[in-house]
C-alpha cells in the first residue's frame, strides 16, 4: 500500500464568519466539472498499472486515517482494499490519495483516482450533474451536532444564536441552514476546509458547536485532548447514505465496485468470514456460497475478473461485519440494532444476490 497526497489546489483553510438572520444565506455550490466520462477501460488501466488509486479523506478515524505505521485504516479504506483484492488479487495494491471535500469530485472526474471512497453522501445533484455514479452504501449516517459538556446544552433546539464550525463544500452546510430556518433560529457558520480544522476550531473555542455526520463527530471526538469534554446531541437532522463513487460511462467498473461491496455483505449474511473462507470454498454448504466463492458459475467472468475475485476480497479484508467491527466500533459506534446492520437483524443492509 502506498500513501500519496494529490497536488491539488484548494481554498485556504480560513474560517469564514457570516452573520445569519432567520434565513441564513448559506449556499452549497458543487461545481459542475466539465470532463469526459469514463472511457470504459478503468479495469484495464488498473490492471496495467498494477495498483488501485483510491480517493479518501485520510483524516477521519474509523473511515480513513493512517495508523502508526502509515497504513490507511477505516471502513472507507477497507472498501478500496477489497476492490484491489478482487481486481488485482492483492489488497495491498492500493495508493490512497487524501482529498478535501472540495477536491474529491474533480479528482475522480479527471481520472486522478479510480474510485472515491470518502464518506461521501449520495444526492440527486451529485449523481445528475457531476458525471458520477454512486454504487452502494458502506455506511448510512445522519447529520448531528456536538457541544462541550459544560455548556449544559442537551438539544439542538437550544442552539439559537450559536456559532457553528462546519466543513465547507459539503451537504452539511445546506442541512444546517435548512434546520435552523425550519426552526426559526439564528446561527453563525464558521467554515473550514477540512474536518480536522473544524475539530481544532471547536476545541479551540472558535465556535460553540461542531456539526457533521454523526459518525464523523464521533471520530473527531476521539482526537480531542479530552474526548469526555464533548457530547453529541440526540437530534439527527438529515439522511446521509455514504458509499464509493465512480465516474459515469464505465458500467463494467461500476459493477465491479458495487458487487465487491455486495460480496462483502452477502458473505456476512452467508456466514463466510476471513477465517473460514478456505473451508467454505473447499466444501460449500450451499450453491449460494459456491457461487460467491467461485466454485460454481461464472460470476467473475461476467465482471471481467477471475473466478476467485470475491474469495480474495473476503479472505484478505473480511466480510462487512468483520470490517465494521475493527474500524467503526472502536470509535464508539456500535452496529447492533442500527441501520447499518443486516436486513435480517433489523438493519437496512441488503445486497443483491450473486447469481
Amino acid at each position: 500500500m502506498k500513501y500519496n497526497r494529490l497536488g491539488l489546489v484548494g481554498i485556504p483553510a480560513v474560517a469564514l464568519l457570516v452573520g445569519c438572520s432567520q434565513e441564513p444565506e448559506v449556499q452549497v455550490v458543487e461545481k459542475v466539472v466539465e470532463v469526459p466520462q469514463a472511457s470504459a477501460q478503468t479495469l484495464e488501466d488498473v490492471q496495467a498499472r498494477g495498483e488501485l488509486k483510491c480517493g479518501v479523506s485520510g483524516g477521519v478515524p474509523g473511515f480513513s486515517a493512517p495508523d502508526d505505521s502509515g497504513r490507511m485504516q477505516g471502513i472507507d479504506a477497507a472498501i478500496c482494499d477489497a476492490i484491489a483484492a478482487a481486481v488485482l488479487g492483492d489488497a495491498s495494491k492500493v495508493t490512497f490519495i487524501p482529498l478535501t471535500a472540495k477536491e474529491r469530485f474533480t479528482a475522480l472526474a479527471s481520472g486522478e483516482v479510480d474510485v472515491l471512497s470518502r464518506n461521501t453522501t449520495h444526492t440527486l445533484t451529485r449523481e445528475a450533474s457531476l458525471g458520477l455514479n454512486f454504487t452502494y452504501y458502506n455506511y448510512i449516517d445522519g447529520q448531528g451536532f456536538m457541544v462541550m459538556k459544560d455548556s449544559g446544552i442537551t438539544s439542538a433546539l437550544e442552539l439559537d444564536g450559536a456559532s457553528i464550525c462546519v466543513q465547507a463544500g459539503t451537504t452539511t452546510e445546506l442541512n444546517m441552514a435548512d434546520y435552523f430556518r425550519n426552526n426559526n433560529m439564528d446561527f453563525t457558520p464558521v467554515g473550514y476546509e477540512t474536518s480536522t480544522q473544524t475539530r481544532e476550531g471547536f476545541e479551540g473555542g472558535a465556535c460553540d458547536v461542531l456539526t457533521s455526520d454523526k459518525s464523523q463527530l464521533a471520530a473527531l471526538r476521539t482526537e480531542m485532548a479530552d474526548p469526555s469534554a464533548a457530547v453529541l446531541l440526540p437530534e439527527t437532522i438529515s439522511k446521509e447514505p455514504l458509499g464509493p463513487v465512480v465516474r459515469q460511462g464505465d458500467d463494467q467498473w461500476m459493477d465491479i465496485v458495487a458487487f465487491t461491496l455486495y460480496a462483502l455483505i452477502n458473505a456476512e449474511e452467508a456466514g463466510i468470514t476471513s477465517e473460514n473462507v478456505d473451508a467454505m470454498k473447499a466444501n460449500p454448504p450451499n450453491p449460494g456460497v459456491a457461487r460467491i466463492l467461485g466454485v460454481e458459475g461464472n460470476m467473475g467472468e461476467m465482471l471481467g475478473l477471475s473466478a476467485d475475485w470475491a474469495y480474495n476480497a473476503i479472505k484478505q479484508v473480511g466480510n462487512y461485519g468483520e470490517i465494521y467491527a475493527r474500524t467503526v466500533e472502536p470509535i464508539g459506534i456500535p452496529r447492533a440494532g442500527s441501520v447499518n446492520d443486516l436486513w435480517t437483524r433489523g438493519g437496512v443492509l441488503y445486497a443483491p444476490p450473486i447469481r
